[in-house]
């Protein structure tokens, strides 16, 4: 990402930099990024210099952008759901077999 690619990003999600901020499996705390008096340019810095710093997956479509954590959130952004059944990751059923969200 630029750095002008990276905020319009956030804004379109309604994200701050602290929001945005990937905080378990990537390198946030050792880069002391988690005190809560870093600004946030050096957020936006950390984040081009090491990507995985950026919670994912922001999703953007026609209907918006939005981080989709957890992953069924990406639903509210799709014109039309997927042919069920469909699980997540851990088994969880998300759409069933007539294709309504659970």
């Amino acid at each position: 990402w630029t750095r002008p690619q990276l905020l319009a990003l956030f804004a379109a999600a309604g994200l701050t930099p602290r929001e945005a901020l990937r905080e378990t499996k990537s390198p946030a705390r050792e880069i002391g990024l988690l005190e809560k008096d870093v600004p946030e340019d050096a957020l936006i810095d950390a984040m081009l210099a090491h990507p995985v710093l950026v919670n994912r997956p922001i999703v953007c479509t026609a209907q918006g952008t939005r981080l989709c954590r957890p992953s069924e959130v990406v639903f509210d952004l799709l014109d039309q759901l997927p042919a069920g059944p469909l699980f997540k990751e851990d088994g969880q059923m998300v759409i069933d077999e007539n294709g309504n969200r659970i």
